[in-house]
């Protein structure tokens, strides 16, 4: 278990004398108890997502879920006759999550070794830890986010979202107006601030420089002047996607500094970096600044480079670079630089976002042509 991520991002549960007790069919009237509800519903509070791998009969246990107020709580369940083994593996493979992040609990010591056997990465549990879970450390994080308490919401948003993609039968472009997207970029609050660490610290395909910034460091730049921590989240009309990027910014006379850009992966394909980055251009422009960025190439960060490149951004010498002091001459760190130039609106979404040209005029003076 060393080796195995602290937190659990998916429980597996088992039906029959594990989440309920009982034996479905023998017994249609199955009796669910007051804690493994508030396991349930606790667990789903705290962003952990659940699913189901049960030997039984489709219909009348999904029906027995939904009388019991249960059925909403669970993700992609599998309920058939199939090895549970496949099941565990399925729902990972649909979630997008390492095996290692998912736990399975059934009452059943040969089903447990079964998903051992062919899922060593899967944690198991016995029926009767079932209440105990919510004590573990591996199912209680530190912080639950706003983004956390929602995350079953979410998912399942995204499920119907990529349903309607399949069943769309125009571009990808068409596809995207028609859902009615709105990305909104705002300063952080002390609210925002564990979502922004956590992005950090988990995405790295779309982090430009994979440098972790704690809650410490950010909580004092919030009330730095010389700085803007902006978080970005996106909704469309199936719902929520959470808080998707976060930017860290620092000013200099005539040169913005991106620090930071982290994007979240699941919202590569809505055209966000792009979206994202082509607004702080024109923000910059808008102002009268060059703009420069921090990034740090790794085997994982690719589209990333991408993103920026295709932005606009290169490395190249300016004048301007020499204000932005000694972090720029890190071995490990490459500064991009970029003069801005104005760029149009999104065609694919509605942007909602702060004036940083003109609320920042004061910081900033005109750039010189180096």
């Amino acid at each position: 278990m060393a080796d195995l991520p602290a937190l659990v991002k998916c429980l597996v549960w088992d039906l029959d004398n594990t989440m309920w007790h009982g034996v479905l069919l023998e017994d249609p009237d199955v009796r669910l108890t007051d804690e493994i509800r508030t396991v349930i519903s606790t667990l789903d509070s705290r962003g952990v997502l659940q699913s189901i791998a049960s030997k039984n009969d489709y219909d009348l246990a999904w029906q027995r879920l939904e009388q019991l107020g249960l059925a909403e709580y669970f993700v992609v369940p599998k309920i058939g006759w199939g090895r549970k083994s496949d099941s565990v593996r399925q729902i990972a493979e649909h979630l997008r999550f390492a095996l290692s992040t998912v736990a399975f609990i059934d009452d059943q010591p040969s089903e447990r070794a079964e998903v051992v056997f062919h899922v060593p990465e899967v944690r198991c549990y016995t029926a009767e830890q079932a209440v105990l879970l919510t004590a573990m450390p591996e199912f209680s994080p530190d912080v639950v986010t706003v983004d956390a308490r929602g995350r079953r919401q979410m998912y399942q948003a995204s499920f119907r979202r990529d349903a309607a993609r399949e069943g769309f039968a125009g571009p990808d472009e068409e596809f995207l107006r028609s859902l009615d997207l709105v990305m909104t970029i705002k300063r952080a609050d002390g609210e925002d601030l564990s979502r922004v660490e956590e992005l950090t610290l988990r995405t790295s395909q779309m982090n430009a420089t994979g440098v972790h910034y704690p809650d410490t460091v950010l909580r004092g730049l919030l009330t730095d002047r010389g700085h803007e921590v902006l978080t970005v989240a996106l909704t469309d009309r199936f719902g929520p996607h959470g808080a998707v990027g976060v930017m860290l910014l620092e000013y200099h006379p005539g040169v913005w500094h991106l620090k930071l850009l982290a994007t979240s992966c699941r919202v590569v394909s809505f055209g966000a970096g792009a979206v994202i980055l082509n607004w702080l251009i024109d923000q910059a422009a808008r102002a009268g600044a060059h703009l420069a960025a921090d990034f740090r190439p790794t085997s994982r960060n690719r589209m990333m480079d991408i993103a920026y490149r295709f932005a606009g951004f290169i490395e190249e010498s300016c004048g301007c670079l020499s204000r932005l002091g000694p972090a720029v001459g890190r071995d490990d760190i490459q500064c991009l630089h970029l003069i801005a130039k104005r760029r149009d609106a999104p065609t694919t979404m509605r942007l909602v976002s702060p004036d940083l040209a003109a609320e920042g005029a004061d910081q900033m003076a005109p750039a010189g042509s180096d």
